[in-house]
């Protein structure tokens, strides 16, 4: 019989796209405000390699990562993502959305970003909110799998992924407590 634990606590991270980069600090702030301090921005990358987007948000899109000083239980995913998409309602005009908030976790050995579709290789974990399994941690680097989204597959994201995930080994070894102590589920009321 396997025996059961709780895994350590994972590091935040919300992709935001965008067409109006003015919106980028208003979408930031309420994040923080609900997730608190962000600890690493990316820089901006085109948001180019699918149109699916365009005719809801327009075009030219972009997207920045962010990703969170506060480690946060991974059970609390669905719970973010069901709140990612109460805030781009906020910002939405005339019914179209023109802030997409893709909310995901770095873990030490994968990335996982939370999606409302489902696919034969994503699991269903709660609210209608189905975990992506986005990149292995493998040998050092971040490796792509088949169904991959293409703008996680760039260089510079997977740099800046990695960054992140050295980041999040530091918290962890600073932290030096036991997973429940470090990441507290994000209260929700």
């Amino acid at each position: 019989m396997s025996l059961l634990h709780i895994p350590k606590p994972v590091k935040l991270i919300i992709g935001i796209f965008l067409k109006d980069k003015s919106l980028f600090p208003s979408a930031v702030r309420m994040l923080a405000d609900r997730y608190g301090s962000v600890d690493m921005v990316s820089r901006w990358f085109p948001f180019d390699l699918t149109d699916y987007y365009e005719s809801e948000m327009g075009t030219p899109l972009l997207r920045r990562m962010t990703a969170f000083e506060r480690l946060i239980g991974r059970e609390n995913l669905a719970a973010i993502k069901v709140e990612t998409n109460i805030l781009e309602d906020r910002f939405a005009l005339d019914g179209k959305r023109r802030v997409n908030l893709d909310p995901g976790y770095v873990a030490r050995e994968h990335v996982v970003v939370a999606t409302g579709k489902n696919f034969s290789h994503r699991i269903y974990i709660g609210q209608g909110v189905f975990a992506d399994l986005t990149l292995l941690f493998h040998k050092g680097e971040f490796h792509k799998l088949p169904w991959t989204y293409p703008d996680y597959c760039r260089s510079d994201m997977l740099r800046y992924l990695k960054r992140v995930r050295d980041k999040y080994v530091r918290d962890l070894a600073r932290a030096g407590a036991p997973p429940t102590e470090i990441g507290k589920a994000i209260s929700h009321g």
